[in-house]
């Protein structure tokens, strides 16, 4: 195909759409003399199934539509007042118990939604209601609700009166109690518990064990994760198969430890033993990967294994893209996604944007920001924040102190990220005074101030040969209990020039390397090392990547967290509750905001 001097990227996605369906192995590589003209006016237009539509009801008869009305307006009020009891009880006539199937139909759905906290309340204030028959299944929900909520204070009360009252031992109650010892990081209590169950009962079950597995990958016990797995290979010994969230949680471990061949190997023997491999097994493998090609091929087999993408298969690809300051291509797999009818989320704008972003491509970025709001994907801080870096990567730092207000203006109050990228602009043009006064207000907003703001501000006065300022500066990161990473040591050796200055940067890295090392918690395993120490970096290109930023939470929870705008996870929950979590999440050029 030859370059787009012709052709707008909405019919290019569209070639590129009728290329896979044709078994195409990878998108093309399409090269742009003009890569400031990427976008064209016709954009990400609106497609049908973005519209709202009205939803046909049909109801058995006027009572029993009057019946879901009145239930649903239940529903509604407990949502909005955020509490059930209150509402539930102004529902009774007086002197009369609540309709059994209204009390039953509002756990459930509750449950289904995982508002574990007001599941908890109600089944607490049945306890307490004489017209409430509270039977050994109330009880079982109510000690899964306080697992999930990681309540486990509770969670042993429950199964202590369960115990005192005659009920039997149940694996539901047991493995529910061991999730949230797991959930409130108390993973040696967790692991008694399993062990107790293996030797004593109630035996485990494939929840207890897809909990447990969570756990260990959690405390970064891998050795016991494995071993525990291993067990469920053989067909010997093993009390049933692992299923698919078991292998699904394992190649998530290989990839919390950097060891891309084991989870390979494990993909192999999900296909050897049969299991299904999913668009989240994919997904996965996609995620291993930092090389746009390899992506691409993982997608390319995914596709070929007749296994249908979602909006997380399509952010990995545009995220790799992107990476690669591959626009064209970043926003042709977008429109493709569109295309296939798959929605986008706001975490999936955020990567498209941050593609642009990269680059400096502000216009383009602002199109894809603007976009967002028109399908109803609410920008959050971390596409302000993405938005703010176009302006940087492009040396607008007019363009990035306007936007900076607006982005307080629109009520959003800047985090450590937004801070460090304008911080970061300031160093870029060298204007140190309004980089300082950047720094000064960061402090008075009582932010945790991290490692990559030190050594930009380390850079910058490296920029003016000053060795007085950067090894202030340098110090001044090691008292606030911060390892100074590489980039800052080499700030420190370069700039020192008289003998005096190079024994006294010597002096300083020698400590710094050695103050740290000591200490440090050793490894389970030589190759299985964890990377959620990992606090905000730089690429390559002086980009803000992978913060870790104390306290602060994910904004957009990116991450977080699978890429669903409606923070749904990327593995399923199963109906007796285990959630796997969002393992295989992506985030704007790894950027948490």
């Amino acid at each position: 195909m030859e370059a787009l001097q012709s052709y707008s990227l909405f019919s290019f996605s569209s070639n590129i759409s009728k290329m896979k369906v044709l078994g195409s192995p990878s998108i093309p590589n399409i090269k742009l003399k003009q890569r400031t003209e990427v976008v064209a006016l016709g954009m990400l237009a609106p497609r049908k199934f973005m519209q709202k539509k009205k939803k046909v009801e049909v109801f058995k008869d006027a009572a029993d539509e009057a019946e879901q009305k009145r239930w649903r307006k239940l529903m509604n009020e407990i949502d909005e007042a955020g509490s059930a009891v209150s509402i539930l009880r102004n529902q009774r006539a007086k002197g009369q118990a609540l309709p059994r199937d209204l009390v039953l139909g509002t756990l459930v759905r509750f449950k289904q939604l995982k508002k574990w906290n007001l599941v908890s309340e109600i089944l607490e204030w049945l306890r307490c209601q004489h017209w409430w028959d509270f039977k050994e299944m109330d009880f079982l929900m109510l000690i899964t609700a306080y697992g999930k909520l990681g309540d486990f204070n509770k969670a042993e009360r429950i199964l202590r009166y369960m115990n005192k009252n005659g009920f039997p031992p149940s694996v539901i109650s047991h493995t529910a109690l061991m999730e949230a010892y797991g959930k409130a990081r108390q993973y040696n209590k967790a692991e008694a518990i399993f062990r107790r169950m293996q030797s004593s009962g109630p035996e485990p079950s494939p929840i207890t064990y897809q909990i447990v597995l969570k756990i260990f990958v959690e405390a970064d016990k891998y050795k016991e994760a494995e071993a525990v797995f291993e067990t469920l290979l053989n067909d010997e010994s093993s009390p049933f198969k692992p299923d698919q969230k078991m292998f699904h949680m394992l190649i998530y471990m290989y990839k919390k430890a950097g060891s891309y061949e084991q989870a390979r190997t494990l993909f192999t023997r999900m296909s050897e033993r049969g299991i299904p491999q999913s668009t989240v097994t994919y997904n996965s493998l996609m995620s291993f990967e930092t090389n746009y090609k390899e992506v691409s091929k993982i997608y390319d087999q995914m596709q070929r294994a007749g296994v249908r993408p979602d909006v997380v298969s399509y952010a990995l690809l545009i995220s790799s893209y992107g990476k690669a300051r591959r626009q064209e291509e970043a926003l042709a797999v977008f429109e493709e996604m569109l295309d296939a009818d798959v929605r986008p989320t706001r975490k999936a704008y955020n990567i498209l944007l941050d593609a642009f972003a990269i680059s400096g491509m502000v216009e383009e970025a602002k199109k894809v920001f603007k976009s967002m709001r028109r399908d109803k994907c609410t920008p959050d801080l971390c596409s302000y924040t993405t938005l703010l870096s176009a302006y940087i990567n492009a040396s607008d730092m007019e363009g990035a102190e306007k936007f900076f207000k607006r982005l307080k203006q629109d009520g959003f109050e800047p985090n450590v990220v937004t801070y460090g990228t304008l911080l970061k602009g300031y160093a870029k043009v060298n204007d140190l005074e309004k980089m300082m006064k950047i720094y000064e207000d960061m402090r008075l907003q009582e932010l945790e101030v991290n490692q990559t703001i030190f050594t930009t501000i380390m850079d910058a006065h490296g920029k003016n040969t000053d060795f007085g300022s950067a090894a202030i500066w340098y110090k001044e990161m090691e008292s606030s209990g911060l390892e100074p990473d590489q980039k800052a040591k080499n700030i420190l050796l370069s700039l020192a020039k008289t003998a005096e200055e190079r024994e006294e940067a010597n002096r300083l890295v020698g400590n710094i390397a050695s103050h740290f090392t000591e200490g440090k918690k050793s490894q389970v395993s030589e190759l299985l090392d964890d990377d959620d120490e990992e606090d905000e970096d730089e690429d390559e290109d002086g980009n803000f990547v992978s913060v870790k930023d104390g306290g602060n939470q994910e904004v957009s929870e990116h991450n977080s967290n699978s890429l669903d705008g409606n923070d749904s996870s990327d593995f399923d929950e199963d109906e007796d509750g285990v959630e796997v979590g969002e393992l295989f999440s992506v985030k704007p050029n790894e950027l948490v905001c």
